[in-house]
């Protein structure tokens, strides 16, 4: 008979969450084997059930995982800021932080792009006319 786990256990096998804290709190979340091709590959193929590993098929996920958030912020009365490239992140925490005025809770949500390495993927072209193929097509492209 096998004893049941506990989540803190599976998730300690399988997530890694890192939490930072100053003033303020960054999490960032990942999973260790997605972090590596194969990884990548059987989570779309195993996992997710798509015959062809594409990160076409993550962008959904991806999707629903900013719209959750987005409507946390907006269900909860966040202030959501999408910060520019160069812009002082720093000025702005304090400038919310003053106008906050509960004993504790969630001053903002912000995003900020970061540089990260990414599989991609693209729709192929006629290197002559530059058109995609027709979809729904059962000829392949004399590409």
């Amino acid at each position: 008979m096998s004893v049941p786990q506990t989540v803190a256990e599976v998730l300690s096998k399988h997530v890694v969450l890192e939490v930072e804290s100053i003033d303020r709190m960054y999490l960032n979340v990942y999973v260790p084997q997605l972090q590596a091709v194969e990884g990548t590959l059987k989570f779309i193929r195993i996992h997710r059930g798509h015959k062809v590993a594409s990160t076409h098929m993550v962008e959904p996920i991806t999707r629903q995982f900013v719209a959750s958030i987005e409507h946390f912020a907006k269900g909860n009365k966040i202030p959501l800021i999408t910060f520019a490239k160069g812009q002082p992140k720093d000025d702005f925490a304090k400038q919310q932080h003053k106008k906050f005025n509960q004993r504790e809770g969630v001053v903002f949500i912000s995003k900020a792009q970061e540089k990260c390495t990414v599989y991609r993927t693209e729709k192929r072209r006629n290197p002559t006319t530059k058109r995609a193929p027709i979809p729904g097509s059962s000829s392949r492209p004399p590409w």
